[in-house]
């Protein structure tokens, strides 16, 4: 059994975006049914619609950013009220019984997790479709709670941008004495900037935007080092505790390897793929410098920047799109044309 729904789909790696009625599964004893009205726009919606990863499945609705209302549960949800608002970010399942996902990174399922699109479901073996749609169904255990007060639209980038930040912040133990830098003011940067700030560390901004340096400032960093000004990379060698890496393109990491202090680490969370040109080792073995890598975040985590966010009064910066207008948004987000987040307002989405 299966539900009608309507969303924006992508039928192959060239095609444009356009409104499609798929089937959503009927919800299980455990589910979740919940309307969506917000939904951001992340990179890898892009990589993903045309294939630049290589695991694409069509047809495909992309969006793991989501925001929305409950309108019904399983009779197993005790968690969750009809009326509540909620979110889904990158993961609507996963084993439930490896090592990681025992730990509360279900992102590291040893079984692989079930993506929110793009993905299969594990026990009716439907495919997975987003959130640029109406409405999704959802395992209780991977929906959740909204704090009250957050503004619903800067909250649906905190699904994976934000948590994609968070991660690192707390497995590397940022906190007040920390020095801290981020590379790139995207929509990452943006959201690793302010919730660093938040975290007490001390936040500078690698950028190779001169003109970003006000915006900068306003989001949280406290120094601004472009990266092409050998004088300025110079002043901050051997200073970071710890770098994280949101530039989601190849480019050369060794410059800012040399910032790093004794056992620092840079955290890739930006690009997958080979790095080029190849990493120097040398400043690693010299100083225990680690280059590291980090992927979004389990469940508990999510929650947990979620929360942090509605204490501390952060959201995303973002730009409120209408479903129409999701293929420039593409295009603009590959040019950087955004500040910082698209979000598109699914109450825009019509048959």
């Amino acid at each position: 059994m299966a539900t009608k729904v309507l969303g924006y789909v992508t039928h192959s790696a060239q095609d444009r975006l356009a409104l499609w009625s798929f089937d959503r599964r009927d919800p299980r004893p455990d589910d979740v049914v919940i309307d969506i009205l917000f939904c951001g726009v992340c990179h890898s919606d892009v990589h993903n619609a045309r294939n630049e990863w290589g695991d694409a499945v069509y047809p495909m609705v992309p969006g793991h950013e989501i925001i929305g209302n409950v309108t019904s549960v399983g009779s197993k949800v005790t968690r969750f009220k009809v009326g509540d608002s909620v979110g889904v970010g990158c993961m609507v399942d996963s084993c439930q019984h490896c090592k990681p996902c025992l730990r509360g990174l279900e992102q590291f399922c040893a079984e692989g997790a079930t993506f929110t699109y793009n993905g299969t479901d594990r026990r009716d073996h439907m495919p997975s479709y987003g959130g640029y749609s109406k409405n999704i169904v959802v395992s209780d255990k991977f929906v959740l709670k909204v704090p009250e007060g957050i503004d619903l639209k800067g909250a649906a980038p905190l699904l994976c941008a934000g948590i994609t930040t968070w991660s690192p912040l707390r497995h590397w133990k940022v906190g007040k004495g920390s020095q801290l830098a981020v590379v790139g003011l995207g929509g990452l940067g943006h959201m690793a900037l302010k919730l660093a700030k938040a975290l007490g560390a001390e936040v500078t901004l690698f950028t190779r935007s001169p003109g970003k340096e006000d915006d900068a400032r306003r989001l949280g960093a406290d120094n601004i080092v472009i990266p092409a000004d050998a004088s300025q990379m110079a002043a901050v060698k051997g200073r970071f505790d710890l770098i994280i890496d949101t530039v989601p393109m190849i480019h050369d990491v060794n410059p800012y390897v040399a910032t790093l202090t004794l056992d620092g680490t840079l955290v890739l969370v930006g690009y997958l793929g080979d790095l080029n040109p190849m990493l120097n080792t040398v400043p690693m073995i010299m100083g225990r410098k680690s280059v590291a890598g980090s992927l979004i975040g389990g469940v508990a985590e999510t929650q947990e920047v979620l929360d942090f966010c509605g204490k501390h009064g952060i959201a995303a910066d973002v730009e409120v799109i209408g479903m129409q207008e999701i293929n420039e948004a593409f295009e603009r987000m590959l040019r950087s044309d955004v500040k910082y987040r698209f979000v598109i307002d699914m109450a825009s989405l019509s048959a």
